[in-house]
C-alpha cells in the first residue's frame, strides 16, 4: 500500500502537468456577438459571381424600358443559356443572376399572371422559357443560380396600389417554386417614376418606406427555398456597397446598422465602409458590369473591361472583404459577345497565375509572447486552411506575428484572412520586412481585413514578414497568410 507521501508527489505532478499544457495551449477566445451564418460564408468564398442583364431591352437599346415596348420586339436568333454559363464558370464565376424581370416590366418567363411576357414573343413562337433554359444550363454545369425580380414595373396597370404587391409576391412564388433550387434573389431600390402602367403614362412615386412590405416578402422567399440568400440595400443576408462602380471602401466592415438602411434610400458612404458596431452581418456585394451599360449595346463592342480592369476590380472587391458580381449582357443573338468572353477568361487566367503558388504555405510562423501554444498556434496562419486560426494566447490586444519563409524570396502580393466565423476583429495592422539583421521596414499598412485583404506593393525580397496589429477592442485572430508574386500581365 502506497503511503501518503506518494500520493501527495503524484498529485503534485499531476498538478505541475495541467499547469504546463495550460500554458501550453491558447484558450478559445468567444466569437463576437455578431458573426456570418454558414450560409454567408460559403457565399463570400465564392468571392465571384455574375449577372446577366437580358430582356426586351436588348432589343431597343435602352437602359430603363419605359413600359410600352411591344413583346413582338424580343426576338433572339440563336439564345443559348448554356455558353453563358460556360463562359462564366470559365471566368472563375460561381453562380449567376438572371434579370427575369426589369423595371420595364416584360417577364422572360411565362408568368400567369400578365400577357407582358416571352410568351407573346416571337421566341420559339410564344413557347420559349428564358428562365427554365437558364435554370437547366446553371444546374448542369454546377454553378449557382440568381434571380432579379425588380420591385419597380412601369407595365403594370396596379403599380403604386396595393393590387400591385399581391401581383409582385405572385411572380416572386412562381419564381421560387417552378424552377428548382434557388440560391440568391436579388431586389434593387430603383422604384416609382414616368411609365406606361398598363396605358396609363404617368408618373408614379410610392413611400419607399412604406409601400413595399419587404419583411413579409423576404419571408415568403426564405419559405419557398430555404437557405436562399437575399440581397438588397438593406440586406437581409446580402448588401449593397453604394455604387456600381465594383469596389468596397478601403475600410470595410461586413457589419452594419440595420435600423439605418432602407431599400432605394440608404446612405452610400455608409454602406461602402459599414459599421465596426453594426447589429448585423450583411456581405457586402460589388456590382460592376463589364460594359458601361448593363444591357448590350452594339457600340459599346470596343469598350468592354480589359482583364487588366477587371483584375484591378478584384482587388477592390475581393480583396477588401467584399464579393465581386461582374454583369455579362448577352446580346441580340442571345450569345455573351465574343469580345467580353475573351476578357473574362484571360482575367481569371492572371488570377489564377499570380496565387497559384504562395510562398508562405507551410513556412514557420511565430508570435512574440508565446512559441508553445499547439491548438491555436501561430503556424495556423500558414496551413492553408480557413478552418483554423491563431490569436495571443495572453490578455495582450497589441501582438506581433513574424513569418519565416525560409529563404529569400521576391514578393509583390500579400493575402490576410481573418476567421470570420469569430467575428470581424481587426481594424488596424502594419506589414514589415526585415530590412538586414535587426532592423524592420514598412511595406504595407491597413485598417479591416475580414474574409479577405489583399495588399498590392511593390515587388520587395525578403525572408521575414512582421505583421503588427495595433490596439483593438477585442483581440485580434488570422486565420491565413499568404504571400504571392504577381503574374506579369498585371504589371
Amino acid at each position: 500500500m502506497k503511503s501518503k507521501s506518494s500520493f501527495s508527489l503524484i498529485l503534485l505532478a499531476c498538478t505541475l502537468a495541467l499547469s504546463i499544457a495550460s500554458k501550453c495551449l491558447a484558450q478559445p477566445i468567444a466569437p463576437l456577438p455578431v458573426v456570418p451564418s454558414f450560409e454567408q460564408q460559403a457565399y463570400q468564398q465564392m468571392e465571384t459571381v455574375g449577372f446577366i442583364h437580358f430582356s426586351i431591352n436588348t432589343f431597343t437599346g435602352k437602359e430603363w424600358g419605359y413600359g410600352d415596348e411591344s413583346p413582338s420586339l424580343f426576338n433572339p436568333t440563336a439564345l443559348n443559356a448554356e455558353q453563358w454559363v460556360i463562359a462564366a464558370k470559365e471566368g472563375g464565376l460561381k453562380e449567376l443572376i438572371l434579370t427575369t424581370k426589369h423595371h420595364d416590366g416584360f417577364c422572360l418567363w411565362p408568368s400567369a399572371y400578365t400577357e407582358h411576357s416571352v410568351k407573346n414573343s416571337p421566341y420559339k413562337n410564344g413557347k420559349g422559357d428564358v428562365v427554365r433554359e437558364f435554370v437547366d444550363a446553371c444546374h448542369k454545369h454546377g454553378v449557382k443560380v440568381g434571380f432579379y425580380l425588380s420591385p419597380w414595373d412601369r407595365n403594370h396597370a396596379g403599380y403604386g396600389k396595393p393590387a400591385y404587391i399581391e401581383y409582385y409576391k405572385n411572380q416572386l412564388t412562381e419564381l421560387l417554386t417552378l424552377y428548382g433550387k434557388v440560391d440568391e434573389m436579388w431586389f434593387d431600390g430603383a422604384n416609382g417614376g414616368d411609365g406606361y402602367y398598363g396605358g396609363a403614362r404617368e408618373s408614379r412615386t410610392i413611400d419607399r418606406e412604406t409601400y413595399y412590405p419587404w419583411t413579409s416578402i423576404f419571408t415568403l422567399a426564405k419559405k419557398l427555398q430555404p437557405g436562399i440568400l437575399i440581397f438588397s440595400d438593406a440586406g437581409p443576408d446580402i448588401r449593397w456597397v453604394g455604387n456600381e462602380h465594383g469596389y468596397a471602401g478601403e475600410t470595410f466592415w461586413s457589419t452594419i446598422d440595420k435600423s439605418k438602411l432602407v431599400i432605394g434610400a440608404s446612405d452610400s458612404d455608409y454602406l461602402n465602409v459599414g459599421d465596426p458596431h453594426g447589429n448585423a452581418w450583411l456581405i457586402g456585394q460589388c456590382d460592376v458590369s463589364i460594359r458601361p451599360g448593363w444591357f448590350y449595346h452594339p457600340e459599346q463592342d470596343t469598350m468592354v473591361k480589359s482583364p487588366r480592369q477587371l483584375v484591378d476590380l478584384y482587388y477592390k472587391s475581393v480583396g477588401r472583404n467584399g464579393v465581386l458580381l461582374l454583369n455579362l449582357p448577352p446580346d441580340k443573338r442571345g450569345l455573351l459577345h465574343e469580345a467580353d468572353v475573351a476578357s473574362l477568361k484571360a482575367f481569371r487566367s492572371i488570377i489564377d497565375s499570380t496565387f497559384h503558388t504562395n510562398l508562405a504555405l507551410g513556412k514557420v510562423a511565430s508570435i512574440t509572447t508565446d512559441k508553445t501554444n499547439y491548438r491555436y498556434a501561430a503556424r495556423e496562419v500558414t496551413d492553408g486552411k480557413s478552418t483554423t486560426s491563431w490569436y495571443p494566447p495572453t490578455d495582450k490586444q497589441t501582438e506581433e506575428l513574424v513569418l519565416d519563409l525560409g529563404a529569400e524570396y521576391a514578393f509583390d502580393r500579400i493575402m490576410l484572412q481573418e476567421p470570420i466565423f469569430l467575428g470581424q476583429r481587426i481594424n488596424q495592422f502594419a506589414l514589415y520586412i526585415k530590412d538586414g539583421d535587426t532592423l524592420w521596414k514598412e511595406i504595407a499598412s491597413g485598417t479591416t481585413i475580414g474574409y479577405k485583404r489583399l495588399l498590392r506593393i511593390e515587388q520587395v525580397k525578403a525572408q521575414y514578414i512582421k505583421i503588427v496589429f495595433g490596439a483593438e477592442d477585442v483581440k485580434p485572430a488570422l486565420s491565413e497568410v499568404g504571400v504571392y508574386l504577381s503574374d506579369d500581365a498585371e504589371k
